[in-house]
């Protein structure tokens, strides 16, 4: 089964954090990482630049329009997300409570299913 895990930092603290913690942290979450991928757990792992950088698609009478970033202020932002394969989700917490970034951010995992069979 697969799970979907989503990165959320507390936007204020994280800007407090050292460059050189995060350097450090980085280096850390590299080596968890290919752990996991090497044990067939980790599927995918991408972290995301800062929400100043997004834009936000919608539809508006039809049509496709772009807006910057998200609308609303947001104490939490989605930092990163990692797509891991286990067999429950109680397999998948305790995988996730092994990852580094954990010191700074909540971790949401959430069972994945196909749109195609529903499952």
């Amino acid at each position: 089964m697969k799970f979907l895990c989503q990165i959320w930092f507390d936007t204020e603290k994280s800007k407090l954090v050292p460059q050189t913690e995060w350097d450090a942290l980085t280096q850390e979450c590299i080596i968890s990482d290919n752990r996991w991928r090497e044990s067939g757990h980790l599927l995918v792992a991408l972290a995301l630049h800062d929400p100043s950088t997004a834009i936000t698609v919608r539809l508006r009478n039809g049509e496709a329009f772009a807006t910057d970033g998200p609308f609303a202020e947001i104490k939490e932002h989605l930092g990163g997300f990692l797509l891991i394969e286990a067999e429950t989700i109680e397999e998948a917490r305790t995988i996730v409570s092994s990852f580094p970034i954990l010191k700074y951010c909540s971790i949401e995992v959430r069972p994945t299913y196909s749109i195609e069979d529903g499952k």
